[in-house]
């Protein structure tokens, strides 16, 4: 029994490990009412300001 409490545990380090290493990680859960942005378009933009 002792076993699985530490393996949990460790298994929990790890994961908050990774994602605190990961970057920019969203844990809010959904967004609703934002609307991504197409890449191609961003790049369409700042080609045409750079003109």
């Amino acid at each position: 029994m002792w076993k699985l409490v530490v393996g949990f545990i460790v298994f929990a380090g790890l994961a908050l490990l990774m994602l605190n290493r990961g970057g920019d990680i969203e844990m809010g859960g959904e967004k609703h009412g934002a609307l991504p942005v197409p890449a191609a378009l961003v790049a369409g933009v700042a080609s045409g300001a750079a003109t």
